[in-house]
């Protein structure tokens, strides 16, 4: 069900495309601190509802995040087929929605879409700024000598932030990212990007789940194995090194200081919670758990990092696209404001004892509510 609020929605759009049977859906939420902003999800259950609640975790992540967007989403009907239909259920969502760009809502990736997709939404809008997460060559001019350019999201930025809100949140206890083992379940673009920059920070992965299977491995894994696994797209389980296989529900009960969660909604859920060993959990899926599940581990004394905190990084990216900043600057962007974020956030939430969500969702709420008080790029 769509809750309406003092905060929104301000708009939810249905389309449809009789010619082609696209269907989908358009949620801006909140505009106080700028555009919507969001990815479009191609899935075969796609719902309004679905799509609100992500477009309301995008009013408080921007907000936290200090970004001047307010929160949208998009969602298209989608049980795949080739390529050339699916350019024209974007590019006809695109020219449905069009009204709202980029004034109202910017487009994005999200599951099932990505920068080849963004350049679809783009060229049907003919406005460069309608969507990011844009291919790096697709560019256009602003002033002599100057261009903006695509900033895809394959580029890791959301598993940078997610690393460096594990760091953070380590740090914020007094401890070291060195040494500190870690358990990621999906391996997708974000489980895989955070696995890259934790092992550069000296951290050890010692167990990884996708939808194939899991996998352990006390001592760590092999990096040129694992790359080699990433680049040939290959599931965990075909992982060429010393490992054990475990089953779904085992994955839970490995003993590694910091779980990741980046696969699916709901993933953490009654069935597995009472298995988790893990002091310290970092958010990196869109809603991995119930937040009455969340309450009950902080009860148990184990600290987490908010979804919308610890996968910021990919809106950043965003921004950093549409103002036209190069990659160098986006990553630094990306690591001084989730650095931030989880050092106040975590930081309240050890010195009152409060759930570090119910701190997160105050600062969103306050940002957006107070608008003129609030600290933005």
């Amino acid at each position: 069900m769509i809750q309406r609020d003092e905060f929104g929605p301000e708009y939810i759009i249905n389309v449809y495309d009789p010619q082609i049977g696209m269907e989908g859906f358009l949620v801006i939420d909140n505009t106080t601190l700028g555009p919507g902003k969001g990815g479009i999800r191609m899935t075969p259950n796609v719902t309004a509802e679905e799509v609100f609640r992500l477009a309301r975790a995008m009013t408080w992540k921007n907000a936290v995040a200090g970004i001047p967007f307010g929160g949208g989403k998009a969602g298209i009907i989608w049980s795949g087929g080739p390529d050339d239909l699916k350019k024209r259920f974007v590019q006809s969502f695109a020219k449905a929605t069009n009204v709202f760009t980029p004034k109202k809502y910017i487009a994005g990736p999200d599951v099932n879409t990505g920068a080849k997709e963004m350049q679809w939404f783009v060229e049907a809008t003919k406005k460069w700024n309608s969507a990011t997460g844009k291919p790096e060559n697709l560019c256009v001019k602003v002033l002599k000598g100057w261009e903006k350019c695509g900033i895809p999201h394959e580029a890791g930025s959301t598993g940078f932030g997610v690393a460096h809100a594990a760091k953070t949140a380590v740090e914020v206890l007094g401890r070291d990212i060195k040494g500190m083992t870690v358990a990621i379940h999906g391996f997708g673009n974000v489980g895989t990007f955070t696995y890259k920059f934790l092992t550069e920070m000296g951290a050890k992965i010692i167990a990884i789940a996708d939808h194939g299977g899991a996998i352990f491995c006390e001592d760590g894994f092999d990096e040129d194995k694992i790359g080699k696994l990433i680049k040939a797209n290959q599931r965990i389980v075909d992982y060429a090194g010393k490992a054990k296989r475990l089953s779904g529900d085992d994955f839970w009960a490995v003993p590694a200081e910091i779980l990741i969660p980046a696969s699916v909604t709901d993933v953490i859920n009654d069935n597995n919670k009472n298995r988790i060993n893990a002091g310290i959990i970092i958010e990196a899926a869109n809603i991995p758990m119930r937040e009455s599940i969340e309450e009950e581990l902080f009860k148990k004394g184990i600290l987490f990092v908010p979804d919308f905190i610890a996968n910021a990084g990919g809106v950043i990216s965003s921004y950093s696209e549409y103002k036209g900043y190069h990659l160098k600057k986006m990553f630094s962007l990306v690591e001084e404001k989730i650095t931030k974020s989880v050092r106040t956030v975590l930081g309240q939430s050890l010195k009152q004892n409060e759930n570090p969500r119910k701190i997160a969702l105050r600062i969103a709420k306050e940002k957006v509510l107070k608008p003129s008080k609030s600290k933005l790029l």
